[in-house]
C-alpha cells in the first residue's frame, strides 16, 4: 500500500508515528508523511528547519512533507495560531496536492483539527481513511485548555462528528476510549455497524530491559530511591501533586529523588512551586532526551511516575509512557485511576493512588522507600511481562493491516 500518513507532529518530534512508519516501509508500504515544521514541545523551530528550511526530507525511507505552520510559542493565542494554521495549510495541500495514496491514516493527539487535511484529501481521491485517536474532542479542550463556552465546544463537537463520518476506522488508544466514542451516531457506518475498534500503543523497540547499561553522567549517584517521570511536562500531566508530595516526605525525614527527563509550557510554573515550598533537594531536571536515551535513565531509576491533572477524561486515558516503562521493565508508580490503574493492578506491577491526593501518593512512596530491592524488581518483572503479552509490537501492527485492508 501507498499510505498518506497525517500527522501535525512527526520526526525529529518524539511521537509513536515515528517509528509506525518505519515498521510500514520495513513491511514494504510506501510511505508519505505530512507533517508540520518540527517546534514542539519548546515552541520554536528546530534548529535547521523553517519555512524555507528542510520543508522535504526523506528519512528511513520515509516521504516527509513539511506544510508551513506557525511555532506554537508560550501562550494560548500562540497555540491557537498553531493549530488554525496547519489545518489551513493541510486543507490546501489536500485539495491541490498530485500524491496518489491508496490509504489515508491520521495520527491524531491534539489538535483535532489536523485531521481535515487527511478526510479532505480521502474523499478528493476516494479511497479509505483511519484515524488513530488519541486525544478525545472536544472534551479535551474542556479538560486542559479550559475551554467553557457551551458555543465553542459545541461547534467543535459536530466538527468532531464530521470527521469521524468520513473515516471509514477509527482507531481507540484505550477501552474506555472505544466506548466514550460508540456513544456518537457519528461512528456508526451505514449499515449500523461500529467503525471503531480498540487499538492500544506499543513500545517501540529500543524500549527495553538494559542490565549493563552505563550509568548515564547527569543521572543522580546517590544511594536514595529514584523514581523518574519522562515526557512532556504539560498541565495535563498533573505533576503539581510532586512538590506537594515532597513537602510531606521531607517533614518526615524522609530522602527520594524525582528525576524529570523532559520538557513543556508547565515547566516554569512547575519550578516555581518547587522553590516556593523549598523542596528543591528532591527534584532532579535533566532535560530533553532523545528516546533512544530514555531506557538508560530506566535502568537506573527504581520506579516510572504517571499522573495527570483532576479531570474524568484522564481515567479513559492510557499514557503512552505506561507500555514504555513496561517494556523497560520498570515499576510503576501513578497518581492515576481508570484505565492506567486498571491495568497496573491486572499486571500486579506498581501502585496506582487517587488522582492529586498527594497524601496518598507520600504514603505509597514512604512504603516504597521501605522496600527491599527485590520487591520493587518483581513489581517490574511483572511489567514487562505483561507488557510483552498485551502491546505486542508485531502482533499490533499485522492488526492494523488487516484492519485497514478492510477499509473499502
Amino acid at each position: 500500500m501507498h499510505i498518506l500518513v497525517v500527522s501535525q507532529y512527526f520526526y525529529p518530534e518524539p511521537f509513536r508515528i515515528n517509528d509506525m512508519c518505519k515498521e510500514w516501509v520495513k513491511r514494504g508500504h510506501e510511505v508519505t508523511v505530512v507533517t508540520g515544521i518540527p517546534n514542539y514541545p519548546e515552541g520554536r523551530f528546530y534548529k535547521g528547519y523553517g519555512w524555507l528550511k528542510k520543508r522535504k526530507e526523506i528519512v528511513d525511507g520515509i516521504d516527509i512533507i513539511r506544510l508551513p505552520l506557525i511555532a506554537r510559542g508560550s501562550s494560548k493565542i500562540g497555540l491557537m495560531l498553531n493549530y488554525a494554521s496547519f489545518m489551513i495549510s493541510g486543507r490546501i495541500f489536500a485539495r491541490f496536492t498530485r500524491i496518489k495514496a491508496d490509504r489515508v491514516f491520521i495520527f491524531e493527539v491534539s489538535p483535532m483539527t489536523q485531521a481535515f487535511a487527511g478526510t479532505v484529501y480521502a474523499k478528493r481521491r476516494h479511497v479509505p481513511c483511519t484515524i488513530y485517536v488519541q486525544d478525545l474532542w472536544p472534551e479535551n479542550l474542556e479538560a486542559v485548555a479550559h475551554i467553557k463556552n457551551k458555543h465553542i465546544l459545541n461547534a467543535v463537537d459536530r466538527m468532531v462528528d464530521r470527521i469521524y463520518r468520513d473515516c471509514d476506522h477509527i482507531l481507540a488508544t484505550s477501552p474506555s476510549f472505544k466506548t466514550h466514542l460508540e456513544k456518537r451516531k457519528s461512528v456508526y457506518n451505514e449499515i449500523g455497524k461500529s467503525k471503531v475498534h480498540y487499538w492500544p500503543q506499543y513500545a517501540e523497540d529500543f524500549y527495553k530491559p538494559l542490565k549493563d547499561a552505563e550509568r548515564p553522567p547527569d543521572f543522580p549517584s546517590n544511594e536514595n530511591l529514584k523514581i523518574a517521570f519522562t515526557g512532556n511536562v504539560g498541565y495535563a500531566q498533573g505533576l503539581q501533586i510532586l512538590p506537594k508530595v515532597a513537602e510531606i516526605l521531607k517533614e518526615k525525614n524522609l530522602k527520594l529523588d524525582f528525576v524529570i527527563i523532559g520538557d513543556g509550557r508547565y515547566m516554569p510554573e512547575f519550578r516555581d512551586e518547587i522553590d516556593r515550598l523549598q523542596v528543591g533537594e528532591f527534584f532532579y531536571f535533566l532535560g530533553r532526551k532523545a528516546a533512544t536515551e530514555i531506557p538508560k535513565y530506566l535502568a537506573y531509576s527504581d520506579a516510572g511516575f504517571i499522573s495527570f491533572a483532576e479531570d474524568e477524561i484522564f481515567n479513559m486515558t492510557i499514557p503512552a509512557k505506561l507500555q514504555s516503562y513496561m517494556a523497560c521493565g520498570k515499576m510503576i508508580l501513578a497518581s492515576a485511576g481508570g484505565e492506567t490503574k486498571r491495568i497496573i493492578e491486572e499486571a500486579k506491577c506498581g501502585v496506582a493512588t487517587s488522582q492529586g491526593d498527594a497524601t496518598a501518593l507520600a504514603m505509597a512512596i514512604s512504603d516504597l522507600i521501605n522496600k527491599d530491592s527485590s520487591e520493587i524488581k518483581q513489581y517490574g518483572d511483572r511489567a514487562y511481562e505483561y507488557a510483552s503479552k498485551a502491546y505486542s509490537k508485531s502482533a499490533l501492527m499485522d492488526s492494523f493491516e488487516e484492519i485497514v485492508s478492510e477499509a473499502t
